[in-house]
């Protein structure tokens, strides 16, 4: 058993806490409202806006050292929904990880949506969960979490392949939000 916590109260990170839940791990939420409450799980998933990473790390970056922190984030233009604004040769997965480099920083979920998180499946399979990073453990302490909920892990390399799948989750989004792809829906992957 896992302890999480979600830094997020919305849809993702209620998705997300009900799929840890349904594992068997112990899930703490933190909302706005709980700024000044303590980050008690070993695995801490940043379920917020982009911009949102840079107020949290100024906040708890001593209180998420050591721990998995997962950025779960699309870092695209909200307004235009027509660019990613990080560089094209960095991520938010790695901005984190050079704001926090005590931490074991994660790219995943980013390519999710809530329905398919809370269903399980896309298209008739399991719903994969796309999991870049470095350290190998924060990997597979990620992996179990998600697995155990019934879903997919599948290790997409290191944390230099989250520029890859912010730009998966963007094209996602924008097909979404231009009613080519239901909100239901989303990538599916082959076994």
């Amino acid at each position: 058993m896992t302890a999480v916590s979600i830094i997020g109260a919305g849809s993702m990170g209620s998705a997300i806490a009900a799929l840890a839940e349904k594992g068997g791990h112990t899930v703490q939420v933190l909302g706005r409202a709980d700024a000044d409450q303590a980050v008690t799980g070993d695995v801490v998933i940043l379920a917020v806006p982009y911009p949102a990473l840079h107020e949290i790390v100024g906040a708890r970056a001593a209180e998420l050292a050591g721990k998995v922190v997962v950025d779960i984030t699309n870092p695209l233009d909200f307004e235009t929904f027509d660019t990613l604004v990080v560089p094209a040769d960095s991520s938010a997965a790695s901005e984190l990880a050079a704001a926090l480099p005590d931490a074991h920083v994660v790219k995943a979920f980013n390519t999710n949506f809530v329905a398919t998180l809370t269903s399980g499946t896309v298209g008739g399979r399991p719903t994969a969960v796309l999991v870049a990073g470095d350290d190998a453990n924060a990997k597979a302490t990620l992996s179990e979490v998600v697995t155990s909920a019934g879903l997919r892990a599948v290790d997409a390399g290191s944390l230099r392949r989250a520029r890859e799948l912010e730009a998966l989750g963007f094209l996602q989004l924008t097909l979404a939000v231009g009613e080519k792809t239901p909100w239901t829906g989303g990538f599916a992957l082959e076994a």
